[in-house]
C-alpha cells in the first residue's frame, strides 16, 4: 500500500519510529525515577510529588499488593480514582508487582461497575471512599477480595478543613457508611508495604498492561487488552511526532484535566510526560470551570489536552481571561471532533492552534495527528510513524484517494484483542492486523485524513447520507449557541429527518433562528426539521456528547 502521507511529513522525520528504550510501562517510569528524581512528577491542589516521592510510595504499594495480599503475576487490580495523587502511586505500584491495571470511571453506576469488575475478574480495587457505597452494592457479585480506600486528601499536606471544603466543592458526594470484609486505607497499605521486600516479576512486550474498557457508546463495554508493547510504542510514536516542540523547555508542564483513567489522558499526559521527566498538573474536577481556570492560571504550562466541549466551556468562563497561555507549546483536542468555530475562537484568545488528534481505546490511542506547526483546517492529520491507515469499503476492499469509507488502522499500538471476547475481536479485526474503527472518513491527495462521522451515527435522509458532525458544526457557529447534537428520527416520507438538540448561550435564540441559519448554510436534505433546547447534553466522562442517549 502506498503511504501517501509520508510526502507531507515534517522534514527529516522517518516513517518508522525507533525501537522504544523500554520493554514495559514499568521500565518507562523506573527510567524516570532514576534520571529525574528531584523533578516534579505530579501536583494536585497545591501539593507536589517528585519522582523520588513517587518511586518510594509506589514501591511500598507494590510490596503491599504482592507480599501482603499475595497477588500474583497477571492478576487484575481495578483503580477507581479521579485525578488525585493516589492514581499514579497505585498505577506504578500495580506494574511493579507484575499485575494488570483495570481503569474504572469513579462515576459509574452500580450496573456499570458490576459489569466491569465481573468481566475483568479484578481481585483488588483501589477506590475513592466517596464512591464506596456503589462498590458495596455490587461487591458480592464480583471476584474482588480486597478493597483499598482513600480520601481525596490522604496524600496531601493540607489542613483537614481545606480538604473538606475541596470535597464539598468538587466531589459533592459524602463519604458513605460502608463495610468490606478485607478493607484497608491507602495510607495504611503504604505503611504495611514498607515492611516488605518486592520480588521482581519479569515484564515484557507481550504482557498485558491495561484492560482499558471502551466507553460503551455503541453497546456493551468491552475490555481492550493493551499490552506493554502497545503502550511503550505509542509513547515513542508521540515523542517522535512532537519533534522539537518543547525545545528550550525543561521540564515539560502539562495541564491534565481529562481523567487519567481515560486512554487519551493516560497515554498523552500520564505516560508520555512521565517518560520525559515532566510534570502533570492534575485537575480533579474540570467541570467546575471557574475553579479549573483559576487553578491553571497559577502554572506556566507547555501542554494542554482537552475535548471540544471543554475548550468551549472554558472560554465561556469569566476567569479564562486570567490564564497566561504564552508558555503553551502544544494544545491537542481529541475524543471527539473539534468544531471549527471553537478552534477559531481558541486561536484568537490563546494564540495557539488546537491540533486535532485521532485514535481509539483500541489504538492506545494515538494513530493520526496534525503536525505540530499546522493551522486548524478540520483534518485529523497524518498517520503517526509506524502506522498504516486505509479507507475500506463495505466489501472489505481498500478505497482510493477521496473515496469515503471506514477508517482502518494497523500498527504496533493496535490492541491485542478484547478480553475474553474472541467473536468481538474477530468482528473488529480484518486479516493482516487491520483494526476496523467504525468511523467514516476519507484521505486526500496529500495523505491527510478527514472524519465524516461515526458509522452508526450516520443519518439516512431519502437515500442520502447525512453526517451529524457537519450539522453540529454549522449550528454552533451561531453566536447564541454553546453546544449542539444532531440525530436522525423516523419519518414516513424520507425514512429519517434531522433533529438538533441545542444548548443556548443566549436565551433569546429561538427554534426558528436555528432553522433559518441552517437553511442558509445547508442543502435541503441536510437541514434539521426539529430543534429541541436542553440545559445540557448527555456526555461521557470526558465530555463527548452521547448521541445514543439522545436517541433513546
Amino acid at each position: 500500500m502506498e503511504k501517501v502521507w509520508l510526502k507531507s511529513y515534517p522534514e527529516g522525520m522517518s516513517g518508522d519510529v525507533p525501537e522504544p528504550p523500554w520493554r514495559s510501562v514499568r521500565d518507562l517510569f523506573e527510567h524516570s525515577f532514576a534520571n529525574f528524581p528531584q523533578n516534579a512528577a505530579y501536583s494536585n491542589m497545591g501539593t507536589t510529588m517528585t519522582y523520588a516521592d513517587l518511586n518510594d510510595a509506589s514501591m511500598r504499594f507494590a510490596c503491599y499488593l504482592q507480599q501482603e495480599l499475595g497477588l500474583t503475576r497477571g492478576e487484575r487490580v481495578a483503580i477507581m480514582l479521579p485525578n488525585i495523587l493516589q492514581y499514579p502511586v497505585a498505577m506504578c505500584g500495580v506494574f511493579r508487582a507484575g499485575l494488570v491495571v483495570v481503569n474504572v470511571n469513579p462515576l459509574y453506576t452500580a450496573r456499570e461497575l458490576k459489569h466491569q469488575l465481573r468481566d475483568s475478574g479484578a481481585r483488588c480495587v483501589v477506590i475513592l471512599e466517596n464512591f464506596a457505597s456503589i462498590l458495596a452494592d455490587v461487591i458480592a457479585d464480583t471476584d474482588v477480595d480486597h478493597v483499598v480506600t482513600t480520601g481525596v486528601g490522604d496524600l496531601l499536606d493540607f489542613p483537614r478543613s481545606v480538604v473538606t471544603n475541596f470535597v464539598l466543592r468538587h466531589v459533592k458526594r459524602a463519604v458513605p457508611k460502608y463495610r468490606f470484609a478485607n478493607c484497608v486505607r491507602f495510607k495504611r497499605a503504604l505503611k504495611i508495604g514498607a515492611g516488605h521486600k518486592l520480588e521482581n516479576v519479569d515484564l515484557g512486550y507481550a504482557d498485558i498492561a491495561y484492560l482499558q474498557y471502551t466507553g460503551g457508546t455503541t453497546g456493551v463495554s468491552k475490555g481492550a487488552m493493551l499490552s506493554h508493547r502497545n503502550m511503550v510504542f505509542n509513547v515513542q510514536q508521540t515523542i517522535t511526532w512532537q519533534g522539537d516542540a518543547y525545545e528550550g523547555v525543561e521540564p515539560i508542564v502539562a495541564i491534565t484535566a481529562l481523567p487519567l483513567y481515560h486512554i487519551f489522558s493516560l497515554e498523552g499526559n500520564c505516560l508520555t510526560v512521565m517518560s520525559q521527566g515532566g510534570e502533570n498538573v492534575l485537575i480533579t474536577n474540570p467541570r467546575d470551570f471557574e475553579g479549573f481556570a483559576k487553578e491553571i492560571a497559577r502554572h506556566e504550562f507547555n501542554l494542554f489536552t482537552g475535548v471540544n466541549t471543554m475548550f468551549a466551556a472554558l472560554m465561556n468562563t469569566p476567569s479564562f481571561n486570567e490564564i497566561d497561555f504564552s508558555h503553551m507549546r502544544v494544545c491537542i483536542g481529541g475524543g471527539m471532533a473539534v468544531q471549527p468555530a471553537v478552534a477559531k475562537e481558541w486561536k484568537q484568545k490563546t494564540g495557539r492552534t488546537i491540533l486535532q488528534g485521532y485514535g481509539l481505546t483500541e489504538t492506545s490511542p494515538v494513530a493520526i495527528c496534525c503536525k505540530i506547526d499546522s493551522d486548524f483546517n478540520g483534518t485529523i492529520g497524518l498517520p503517526v510513524p509506524s502506522t498504516d491507515v486505509s479507507i475500506v469499503g463495505d466489501d472489505g476492499n481498500h478505497l482510493g484517494i477521496g473515496e469515503v469509507g471506514e477508517i482502518c488502522i494497523k500498527g504496533p499500538q493496535v490492541m491485542e484483542g478484547y478480553w475474553q471476547r474472541p467473536k468481538d475481536t474477530a468482528d473488529t479485526m480484518l486479516p493482516g492486523g487491520w483494526l476496523r474503527t467504525g468511523d467514516i472518513g476519507r484521505m486526500d491527495e496529500d495523505g491527510y485524513f478527514w472524519i465524516e462521522d461515526r458509522k452508526k451515527d450516520m443519518i439516512l435522509v431519502s437515500g442520502f447520507n447525512v453526517y451529524p458532525n457537519e450539522i453540529e458544526n454549522v449550528v454552533v457557529e451561531m453566536d447564541g449557541v454553546l453546544e449542539a447534537a444532531a440525530i436522525g428520527v423516523p419519518d414516513e416520507r424520507s425514512g429519517e429527518i434531522v433533529k438538533v438538540f441545542a444548548v443556548r448561550k443566549d436565551e433569546s435564540v429561538a427554534e426558528s433562528d436555528i432553522l433559518d441559519y441552517c437553511r442558509e448554510n445547508l442543502t435541503g436534505y441536510k437541514r434539521p426539521r426539529i430543534v429541541e433546547f436542553r440545559d445540557e447534553l448527555p456526555k461521557t466522562n470526558v465530555g463527548k456528547i452521547l448521541r445514543r442517549a439522545l436517541r433513546d
